[in-house]
């Protein structure tokens, strides 16, 4: 399947700006510079790109052409589905995983858009064996352990019974073993470090295939995670891989969000549903169009913030689902106007902060964005655009 066509230099999707509530802007060249750091940190080992979920909401599209660009040969995916769409958008060569597996009567899919299944379970060795044996060939394929999170992967018991069939694997190329590990966001955490040697100990009882176990965080915890392949997912996207060191990716998305109307109130009144804020002065407070239905979770008004430049803006009362309120009364009244734009993430306040002031982390800030907005994908030297 051919290339999709270079990304331009500044390319506009979704709803059109000026009808548009909100701009997302995707900086692509911040994406590429973040494989290149993880890349450059596991340095010997293949580095793949995670772009399940839409390449984390951001458009994998758009994104994974960036990153194929950059280097990456080797791409995971959650679904089948998100595998049949992004074969589309990059080159035939790139190997795609589906991290679930296929879903039973799936397996044919699998081969026929050259997807390459993570094989989870008894079950999924049994049916993936099933289809080489009826196509005559021999099939590739990841196999995970479960190493300690308790989700995904082969048991102690799965292994064990795979081991007492003669063809248990007939059929099957490991092309590779991986595992996941449940706490790499807290580098003190020792139950990394016991699910690097569980995984050691499994991958023994099997022939030698190359091993993967770190994902965006573990890749932070040192050569001794690398292995043979890492996969970089939401530190690709600007998320901080931990809370315990300044985060080293560059940020890559900005949101900006247009004000509706804008009215001063009082102390006799409310702001939102329930009147949960009531000022204790006179107060100028803005509507902007963003809300729970853009990922905005409803209860983060207790800690949320707009931004204007450098200024930080309060968000008060409870967030709709279409708006919030923003008290601008220490804003220019020239640059809050009905129309002007106030950040909701950028350069100042990040995925991450913004995840903290709702109780949440940077992963669900960015999945949950919505589709509503006016995006612009930034790359070859616009980067600028988002400082």
């Amino acid at each position: 399947m051919p290339h999709s066509p270079p990304v331009p230099h500044l390319h506009d999707a979704g709803w059109p700006r000026g009808r548009a509530g909100a701009i997302l802007t995707i900086d692509l060249d911040a994406i590429r510079a973040n494989y290149r750091t993880v890349q450059a940190r596991a340095s010997g080992a293949e580095c793949a790109a995670v772009v399940k979920a839409d390449a984390y909401g951001l458009g994998a599209a758009r994104v994974a052409p960036m990153l194929e660009r950059a280097g990456a040969r080797t791409f995971f995916v959650a679904h089948v589905d998100e595998g049949i769409a992004l074969r589309l958008h990059i080159a035939p060569a790139s190997r795609v995983f589906v991290l679930h597996g296929p879903l039973a009567g799936a397996e044919a899919d699998c081969v026929r858009h050259d997807l390459i299944p993570v094989l989870n379970s008894f079950e999924q060795i049994g049916a993936w064996r099933a289809l080489a044996h009826r196509l005559g060939r021999t099939l590739p394929a990841a196999v995970q352990f479960d190493t300690g999170m308790s989700r995904f992967g082969l048991s102690e018991e799965d292994l064990e019974r795979i081991d007492a069939d003669p063809d248990g694997w007939h059929g099957i190329e490991r092309c590779l073993v991986m595992s996941h590990l449940a706490c790499a966001d807290d580098p003190s955490d020792p139950a990394s470090a016991h699910q690097r040697e569980r995984l050691l100990a499994m991958r023994a009882r099997l022939p030698a295939a190359p091993l993967s176990l770190a994902a965006s965080s573990g890749i932070f915890l040192g050569p001794d995670f690398h292995f043979d392949l890492v996969r970089p997912g939401a530190a690709l996207y600007g998320v901080a891989p931990n809370g315990t060191a300044p985060n080293p990716m560059r940020p890559v998305v900005r949101l900006q969000a247009r004000i509706l109307q804008t009215r001063t109130v009082g102390p006799r009144d409310g702001v939102g549903y329930g009147l949960t804020y009531r000022p204790t002065s006179r107060r100028r407070i803005a509507t902007i169009a963003a809300g729970y239905a853009d990922g905005f979770m409803r209860h983060a008004a207790r800690e949320g913030r707009a931004w204007l430049g450098t200024q930080p803006l309060p968000i008060v009362g409870r967030i709709s689902m279409d708006s919030m309120a923003v008290d601008i009364t220490d804003a220019p009244d020239s640059l809050t106007t009905p129309g002007a734009m106030l950040d909701l993430l950028g350069p100042q306040h990040g995925v991450d902060e913004v995840a903290r002031g709702a109780g949440t982390i940077g992963y669900e800030i960015l999945t949950s964005l919505g589709h509503r907005y006016h995006r612009a994908y930034v790359a070859d030297g616009a980067a600028s655009s988002l400082s």
